[in-house]
Parts: C-alpha cells; structure tokens; sequence
C-alpha cells in the first residue's frame, strides 16, 4: 500500500527516509532491497534512488543526485559512501545523520514560528494606509482630492510611499539575518567519526572524505575536526567520541544562535 498526503510529505524528508533505511538494513536486508522496499511503499525519494540504482548508477550518486531538491542529502551521500568505503556500520551511521538533519530542521522550524507572527504584522502594517484612505473616503473627507490635488497631499503621498518601501525592505532583511546558515552543522566532524569508527587511520579518513567534496561542502571545513583530532592525539582517547560530542554542540550552538536571531527563548 502506498502513502499519501502528509506521510509522503514526511517520507521526502532526509531524517523520516534514513531512519525507515537503518530498520530495514538492520533486520539484514541489503541497501539495494531496502531502497526498493520504501520505493514500493511509496517513498517519493526512495523511488528516484532506486530508479538511478536500477540504471547502473551507485547507491551514493544515487543520493547525491537528490540534493537539487534538498541539498542535505549530500551531507547523506557522503555518509553512505564514507561508511561503505571503511566498512562503518551502515544502520548505526543513517541513524546519526539523521539525528543530525532532524535537529537542523528542527531549529529553521523554530525560526519559521519565531518569525511568522512578526511577519503577518509587517503585512498587515502595509496594508493600514489603504484603510485609512478607505476609512477617510467614507467620512466623507476626500483623502484623495487632498493627497492628488495639493503640494502639500503629494509630499506625504510621495513620503508615505518611501516608507513603506523602506519598511519592506528593512523586514526582508531582518528576515534574511534570522534564517539559520546553510549546510548542517558539525556535518565535517560526523562524517570524520564515521570513517574512523570503521577502524582506518587518520590519513585514510581523510582520503575517504576528500573523494565526497563534491556532494558536501561540509569536507572542507576541517578546523574543528583538526581541533577534535589533536586533542584525541594528546589526551590518548578515542577520536570518534570526542568527534561527535564536537558536533553536537555545534549543532546545540547553531540552534541557539537561531533562537537569538529569530526572538526565541534558548533555555
């Protein structure tokens, strides 16, 4: 049986897709079988992919191919091909990206709600002067005749108009501020911790990112993780939880920067 409405709405989503994928990889089907189970269970995503899988292509330029739509299933492509390449457990790694891409979409709903309210009143404000001249009109005051037919109606037509033009631009840009930055944060150290949690090197690790620029911007961003690795190295502790805690609270960082930006309470 397939979905419909809001369950296919949901399946497209990143996280709702991974975590119906770890089950059925888990329970020991194959990633091939298990895309094409959601597929026939109506998974919009899992369709496409398991078209393009169909067609020679591999299971991760088959996700790739996904981000003209949502550009975080490149940040799940990488995840694939990283885990695939080392050997990391494929279940356990979709869990954590998608963990990971629910948090993220849990902060821009925050700041969707956060700015909803502000911007139906900046609407409503727009629309106050029509109404006053409406309002005007009706008592019979002639709003008009004052507005169009006097030097001193055209001056406040003409500053009338400036400031709400001004008022729209001003709330676009304040809107523009809020929304959180692109991409998904701590994505560098997650995808680390998943190449080292299959027990190669460094180096390695490495290597098996740099072969998934193309997917995800989050590979060139290695400060943090340089950070992380160094520290690993000096305290004798193993990187790949160290690594993940890292990404956590960047992700814990970038959700309160978020509230900040959008008027929400962070506690």
């Amino acid at each position: 049986m397939g979905l419909t409405g809001r369950q296919a709405e949901a399946a497209g989503e990143p996280a709702a897709t991974l975590l119906s994928l770890a089950v059925l990889l888990q329970s020991g089907a194959n990633p091939a079988v298990s895309w094409r189970h959601l597929a026939e269970n109506g998974d919009p995503v899992a369709q496409r992919v398991a078209q393009r899988v169909g067609e020679g292509s591999s299971v991760a330029d088959a996700i790739a191919s996904e981000r003209g739509r949502e550009e975080s299933w490149g940040d799940v492509a990488a995840a694939w091909e990283t885990a695939e390449t080392v050997g990391a457990p494929l279940a356990d790694t979709l869990r954590g990206i998608a963990a990971s891409l629910r948090e993220v979409g849990e902060l821009r709903d925050d700041v969707r709600v956060a700015l909803a309210e502000p911007m139906a009143s900046a609407r409503l404000m727009a629309w106050l002067p029509l109404l006053g001249l409406v309002v005007g009109t009706g008592l019979g005051l002639e709003p008009l005749g004052v507005l169009f037919g006097t030097t001193p109606g055209l001056v406040c037509l003409a500053a009338g108009i400036a400031l709400v033009v001004l008022a729209r631009v001003w709330t676009r840009r304040l809107v523009r501020a809020a929304q959180p930055a692109p991409g998904t944060p701590g994505m560098r150290e997650e995808l680390l911790a998943v190449a080292l949690s299959g027990g190669v090197s460094e180096g390695r690790a490495r290597e098996v990112l740099d072969r998934c620029d193309e997917w995800t911007d989050a590979v060139r961003s290695p400060r943090e993780a340089d950070r992380v690795l160094a520290l690993s190295r000096a305290a004798g502790v193993p990187a790949v939880e160290l690594l993940r805690a890292s990404a956590a609270h960047a992700r814990y960082r970038a959700r309160v920067d978020g509230r900040l930006r959008g008027g929400l309470p962070h506690g």
